[in-house]
C-alpha cells in the first residue's frame, strides 16, 4: 500500500494490529464467565464495545500528544498532516460514545446492567487515560486499569457475582500492562534501564494471578478441563522467560530499537496470555483467541503497533 493512502493513515492511526488484543481480553474474560462462546449476541455486542474504545484510545492519545508527536514522530499521521486533528478528535469522542452504546445495548439484550457500567466507566477511564493521567505517574495504572475494566467487560453477563477467578484474570492482566506501559513510556528516546528493569518485574508480576486461576476454589466457574499442575506452572514459566529475555536485552541497551520490540513482543504475547488464563474453562476453543495472533502479525508487519 502507498505510503501517501488515507487508508494506510487511518489504521496506522488506529495502530490497528493491538486491536486484537482487545477482542483477546474480551473472549477470554467470556470463556471463563460462560465455559463457551454462547449465547453469540452479547458476546458481539462486548467485542464491538471494546474494539471501538481500544481503537477511540489510540485515536485521542495521538490527538492529545500531537505536540510531542510533532518533535519525536513527525511521520505520524496528524503531525504528518495526513489525518486533521480535529476530525481525529470527533472520531475518537463518536467512537468512545459507540463502545459505550454497545455495553448498554449488551444489558438491554441480557438484563445486566454491569455490561453497560463496566462499558461506560472504560469509555471515561480511556479518556481521562489519553487527557490527563498519560502525563503524570499515574500512567501506567491507568492504562492498567483500562485493561482490567476490559476483561470485566469480558466477564459482565456472568451468571454469578464476579468472585476469585474472575479478579485474578482481571487483575493478572492489569498488572502485566502496567508493567507494559512503564516500560514503554520512553520508548522514542533512550530509556533507564532501573525504569526498564522495575516495569519489567510489574509485568512479570502478573504471570502470577494468572497462573493461580485454576487453583482457586469457587462455585462460580465450572473448570472443564484437569490440567497438571507441574506441566501447567512450566508453560507459565516458559512464557515468563521468553517475554522476560526480550526486557533484558531492552535493560542491557536501552536502545529505542530494543525497546520498541520487546514492547511489540508483550503485546503481542498478551493474546497467548489470554489463550491460557482461558484454557482451564474453555479447553479448544482458546484456539480462537490464540487465532487472533495471526492477523496481528499479518497487519503488524507493514502497520506499526507502538
Amino acid at each position: 500500500m502507498p505510503r501517501s493512502s488515507p487508508l494506510l493513515a487511518y489504521l496506522q492511526l488506529f495502530r490497528l494490529p493491538n486491536v486484537f488484543t482487545a477482542a483477546a481480553d474480551v473472549l477470554m474474560g467470556y470463556l471463563i464467565a460462560h465455559g463457551s462462546f454462547a449465547p453469540g449476541g452479547p458476546l458481539a455486542l462486548l467485542l464491538a464495545a471494546s474494539c471501538l474504545m481500544y481503537v477511540a484510545g489510540m485515536v485521542l492519545n495521538d490527538v492529545f500528544d500531537v505536540d510531542q508527536d510533532t518533535r519525536e514522530r513527525p511521520h505520524r499521521p496528524i503531525p504528518s498532516g495526513r489525518i486533521h486533528a480535529g476530525f481525529a478528535l470527533t472520531l475518537g469522542r463518536a467512537m468512545l460514545a459507540g463502545g459505550a452504546l454497545c455495553g448498554w445495548a449488551a444489558t438491554l439484550a441480557t438484563g445486566d446492567v454491569r455490561c453497560g457500567l463496566v462499558a461506560t466507566a472504560l469509555a471515561l477511564l480511556v479518556y481521562l487515560y489519553d487527557r490527563v493521567l498519560k502525563r503524570t505517574p499515574l500512567g501506567p495504572l491507568g492504562m492498567g486499569g483500562c485493561r482490567l475494566l476490559n476483561v470485566l467487560l469480558g466477564m459482565s453477563t456472568a451468571a454469578v457475582a464476579w468472585q476469585a477467578p474472575h479478579f485474578a484474570a482481571a487483575g493478572g492482566i492489569a498488572l502485566y500492562i502496567v508493567g507494559v506501559t512503564w516500560f514503554a513510556r520512553t520508548e522514542a528516546v533512550e530509556s533507564a534501564r532501573w525504569q526498564l528493569l522495575l516495569a519489567t518485574a510489574v509485568m512479570l508480576l502478573g504471570f502470577v494471578p494468572l497462573a493461580a486461576i485454576p487453583r482457586l476454589e469457587t462455585d462460580a466457574v465450572a473448570w472443564n478441563f484437569v490440567i497438571a499442575s507441574d506441566r501447567w506452572y512450566l508453560f507459565w514459566g516458559l512464557i515468563a522467560a521468553l517475554v522476560g529475555w526480550r526486557c533484558v536485552r531492552a535493560v542491557m541497551q536501552p536502545s529505542p530499537r530494543l525497546v520498541q520490540s520487546a514492547v511489540k513482543h508483550a503485546i503481542m504475547t498478551l493474546i497467548v496470555l489470554d489463550a491460557a488464563a482461558a484454557f482451564p474453562a474453555g479447553g479448544l476453543l482458546t484456539l480462537a483467541i490464540l487465532a487472533l495472533v495471526l492477523p496481528m502479525m499479518a497487519l503488524g508487519s507493514w502497520v506499526y503497533s507502538t
